[in-house]
């Protein structure tokens, strides 16, 4: 699920979540997990909001902090450039 989630705000955000999973774990292969839970995502504009928050704590939740260092660097990259 939390990867699901993870996806989904991705899609929502317009971000490649197979490229943010990369660089906050570049030494691993390709993510079975993430291709899965990609086939479920569905397009932005059918999707409901998923809040940075809830993301990252989702994250944190089960112990992913590389990635959610990375998708606060995405978070605050999108805010600076608001």
């Amino acid at each position: 699920m939390m990867i699901l989630v993870f996806a989904q705000w991705c899609i929502n955000h317009e971000k490649d979540p197979y490229e943010l999973y990369k660089k906050a774990y570049p030494s691993q292969g390709e993510n079975a997990a993430l291709t899965q839970a990609m086939e479920l995502t569905v397009p932005k504009e059918e999707a409901g909001d998923i809040p940075d928050e809830t993301l990252l704590g989702v994250l944190s939740l089960y112990g992913n902090e590389d990635l959610a260092f990375v998708v606060a660097a995405e978070i605050a990259e999108r805010k600076r450039k608001k």
